[in-house]
């Protein structure tokens, strides 16, 4: 499974990035977009656990957009910085598509679906592997507050097979959030500010360490698009986690940042 799903994504991605975007004859002509992104995190946090303890992260990730039609796929990988923790270097492979329901309306839903395929390949038998679904709804205009927007993110993780070495992380983390876009004269894009709590129901539960199913954790956050270039953009961000219960984190109070150099064409 995990060839053909390596063999498949490879082939899309090569196949577009080798034939380059498509000439637009037209200001409203849709076109394929490739994107390339260099991700560092200073801590890698996900779900609020910190899965390489305190060391940071580095991601590569190519990802291709179809003709604006919101489905996309993208393959990366993802390593820590520094030792330890060589077995959990690993690739993602993802399929995603978003849109939105009821457009211009007060209650009109913004929607993604993403899913993603986690293969540890330093692992050699495989039996470590994972699936993700992650499922986001944001609602834009529902409040009376212009540029402040709820959201909400399902993120289900399974392992990829049966009696997996992982067989017991099954699991939601549910994150409940509001976003707010900030828009300052002296900055060419909004700043965006989140603020999020999750309740873990039973997500990365093993032998040797139960999670409760609770509420584990709240982040605010800040971000915002600095362009570089028409093609490049530079997107700085800066996160603060509170944790709220120990099965998840032993750490209460988490301060990280996020930096990527996005390349669009």
């Amino acid at each position: 499974m995990r060839k053909g799903i390596t063999v498949i994504i490879i082939m899309v991605l090569s196949a577009t990035a080798f034939a380059g975007p498509a000439e637009s004859n037209s200001p409203g002509e849709k076109k394929l977009s490739v994107t390339f992104d260099l991700t560092y995190m200073s801590r890698y946090m996900s779900k609020g656990f910190s899965p390489y303890g305190p060391r940071g992260a580095f991601f590569e990730t190519t990802s291709v957009d179809f003709w604006d039609t919101g489905l996309g796929v993208s393959v990366g990988h993802q390593s820590a910085l520094g030792g330890g923790y060589v077995v959990k270097q690993r690739f993602n492979y993802g399929v995603y598509y978003g849109n939105s329901f009821f457009k211009d309306k007060v209650y009109e839903t913004k929607f993604r679906v993403d899913w993603i395929y986690k293969e540890y390949y330093k692992i050699s038998n495989g039996r470590s592997d994972a699936q993700n679904m992650i499922f986001e709804f944001s609602w834009p205009n529902i409040l009376p507050i212009k540029n402040l927007s709820p959201y909400y993110i399902a993120d289900y993780e399974y392992p990829a097979g049966r009696n997996y070495d992982n067989c017991t992380i099954s699991g939601f983390v549910h994150r409940f959030g509001l976003a707010y876009n900030w828009t300052i004269p002296q900055l060419p894009k909004p700043l965006k500010l989140t603020a999020e709590t999750a309740y873990n129901d039973g997500f990365n539960n093993k032998p040797s360490h139960y999670v409760d199913h609770d509420w584990a954790y709240s982040t605010f956050g800040i971000a915002t698009v600095l362009p570089v270039t028409k093609n490049l953009s530079f997107v700085p961000a800066l996160y603060q986690q509170i944790t709220m219960d120990k099965s998840v984190n032993d750490k209460h109070d988490i301060t990280y940042c996020k930096i990527s150099m996005k390349y669009k064409f």
